[in-house]
């Protein structure tokens, strides 16, 4: 067994369902400290994060990641357990596989090996992990960044280990990603019985109308490689269970994915003013997950596409798509973000997977974007 899927089996057999660490960065840190590099453990509430960092000044390049994972659902409907890593036909079985343990192991391994290969390499190479990306995000890379801040800690460049290819390792770069806002809308009514619905007010049918045209809204046409702005409904509870009476309120869950063209505040103030027009009595409460970003065209991502072609064996496809990652908080430090990860096909799913050899070939991956970029 490779030095990359012991350690990616070691970490998966650690049960760090978000925000639980389970001694995933411990074990992290235990390697990096014997390779040089300075670790330093921030705990900020129920949250780990480690900062580990070898060098000094300028550029900084920071590896990002997350050793928690997303909950395994019933263990039964796994074909083996999800925390004991189960290699079959030449894939990797196991919750964290391919969303991001994998990743986390090749980071370890490639800077072992870079400052093994390159200990006077120019600049600052770091590893920054959490266990709250799956969560809230509230105690992990954000409270870093703050801290950051504070600090005056520099970042240049950014390189995200999210699952991102689609079919063929490298086959997908991300360059940026849509802003995250989500809403929990609570519409008041007045409970009755629903033969006397003059004597009630049913909050569905208030809400109705104005659910219909906020989920059908056209947003926007996108932005320059963003796709248009969505907003998708999520989960939506009323009433008590019985067919006899009409609810007294109702809750609606949704998120809305967006582009540049848009904030949260200007959002915010758009579904704030549809909801107005439509007289509904309502108490409306926000969560910014955080804002779009986009790295342009420069060393980076020139840097990236060359090395995910030559694994690849074409140009990678460069997106916005996808989900949100960590460098929603970086970014805004001034620094160029990237995701350049594993395939992405069974992540949250049962039976989460990644292929051995596309493991195998991650920690070369990430050691000759570091080389390129501090050598």
């Amino acid at each position: 067994m490779t030095d990359v899927v012991a350690l990616t089996s070691e970490l998966i057999r650690r049960r760090s369902v978000t925000p639980e660490d389970a001694g995933c960065q411990t074990l992290i840190a235990g390697r990096l400290q014997q390779a040089g590099f300075h670790c330093e453990h921030l705990r900020f509430g129920e949250v780990d994060n480690l900062w580990a960092t070898h060098g000094s000044g300028q550029p900084v390049l920071v590896l990002l990641g997350h050793t928690d994972v997303v909950p395994p659902g019933p263990a039964e409907a796994w074909a083996s357990s999800p925390f004991e890593p189960t290699i079959r036909d030449g894939v990797l079985y196991g919750r964290g596989a391919a969303d991001m343990k994998g990743s986390v192991a090749a980071f370890t391994i490639a800077l072992e090996q870079f400052v093994a290969a390159h200990p006077q390499h120019k600049g600052t190479v770091a590893l920054l992990v959490t266990s709250d990306e799956e969560g809230d995000a509230i105690d992990g890379v954000r409270r870093v960044a703050d801290m950051f801040r504070e600090r005056g800690q520099a970042i240049d460049w950014c390189v995200t280990g999210e699952p991102s290819s689609t079919h063929v390792l490298g086959d997908l770069l991300r360059v940026g990603r849509r802003g995250s806002l989500s809403g929990k809308l609570t519409v008041k009514g007045v409970q009755g019985h629903v033969a006397y619905p003059q004597k009630a007010r049913n909050p569905i049918h208030q809400a109705a109308a104005a659910l219909a045209e906020l989920t059908s809204r056209h947003w926007d046409d996108g932005y320059e490689s963003f796709p248009p702005t969505s907003l998708q409904v999520s989960n939506i509870n009323a009433g008590t269970g019985a067919n006899n009476v009409i609810p007294g309120e109702m809750q609606v869950l949704f998120n809305l994915r967006y582009n540049p063209h848009w904030d949260a505040a200007k959002l915010e103030a758009e579904v704030t003013a549809l909801l107005d027009r439509h007289g509904l009595e309502y108490l409306l409460r926000w969560h910014r997950s955080g804002e779009p970003f986009y790295t342009p065209e420069g060393r980076l991502r020139s840097v990236a596409r060359e090395v995910l072609a030559e694994f690849a064996g074409a140009q990678p496809e460069e997106s916005t798509g996808g989900g949100t990652s960590d460098a929603r908080f970086i970014a805004p430090l001034g620094a160029h973000c990237i995701g350049v990860g594993p395939v992405n096909a069974s992540i949250h799913q049962v039976d989460e997977n990644v292929r051995v050899s596309d493991l195998e070939a991650l920690p070369a991956l990430y050691f000759k974007l570091i080389e390129k970029l501090l050598v």
